[in-house]
């Protein structure tokens, strides 16, 4: 099985799925390896972001706790040495800007992937146009590379995009960055649940909605409308604050399990 269907299944056998971020090697590089095993237990799948300087798609959080990471030493070379040391039951991704992926190679970068565990990749700034050699190298080594959308992303290329992902479909629910909350009223409620019903109609992938779910009312919320949520900023404040962000996810896993949510 490539990394693109172990995501998918993950996905689907949890439906509404939970999708941990975690910065790699925030706090720092030990206390992030003694935490990725315990996510990987807790949450459906891991993402894992590649701390980077200029991190466009990433608010304060993010990057707080990217800036630390780098400044303790963190990099592509220990993420993946962690994740191979992990174990756990839920995949891996890896979100990463383009820079540190061009330095590493694609083709190396692929094979280290591969065999470090890892099942796939988030790239938010390499456009659908040019990410064929990446999806040539990934998949030359069984990985998947997962596509994004927005609210804003028109009809034709939101079909386009659904069809070229692989593992499932990242849902952005927010039109800027990370951190904020996905909606504040009813109005916003009731246009963010419309866009996700209008990626699921025309996706063959499932889909996860990311970006501004904070709280488990937000993932109950959400639930009836995505086959999964992703939560990264609120996590890594939980760190910060000295909490166990397990427990955090656990109080997420039981909010998205109370809804019944309806058949696609």
């Amino acid at each position: 099985m490539n990394g693109g269907a172990r995501i998918e299944r993950a996905i689907r056998s949890a439906s509404p799925a939970l999708v941990a971020f975690l910065t790699g090697g925030f706090p720092d590089r030990e206390r992030f390896a003694a935490l990725l095993p315990r996510m990987r237990e807790a949450a459906d799948l891991v993402e894992v972001g590649v701390p980077f300087s200029d991190p466009m798609a990433d608010g304060v959080t993010i990057q707080r706790s990217s800036r630390a990471a780098l400044e303790r030493g963190a990099n592509l070379d220990t993420i993946l040495r962690a994740v191979a040391d992990s174990g756990g039951r839920a995949p891996v991704l890896l979100m990463s800007y383009l820079n540190p992926l061009l330095a590493a190679g694609f083709e190396a970068l692929a094979r280290r992937a591969a065999e470090a565990g890892v099942s796939g990749f988030i790239v938010p700034d390499l456009p659908l146009e040019e990410s064929q050699p990446l999806r040539e190298a990934l998949a030359g080594a069984g990985l998947g590379l997962v596509q994004l959308v927005t609210p804003v992303t028109p009809p034709p290329r939101l079909e386009r995009l659904c069809r070229a992902s692989d593992g499932f479909v990242y849902a952005v629910t927010v039109t800027g960055t990370t951190g904020g909350t996905a909606a504040r009223d009813p109005a916003s409620w009731h246009r963010l649940n419309s866009y996700l019903d209008r990626v699921r109609a025309v996706s063959p992938r499932p889909v996860c909605a990311g970006f501004g779910i904070r709280t488990p009312e937000h993932a109950a919320a959400l639930g009836a409308h995505a086959d999964g949520l992703i939560v990264g900023s609120a996590l890594i404040e939980e760190i910060e604050a000295g909490r166990d962000p397990v427990r955090f996810v656990e109080d997420l896993r039981a909010a998205l399990d109370r809804p019944r949510r309806p058949e696609r």
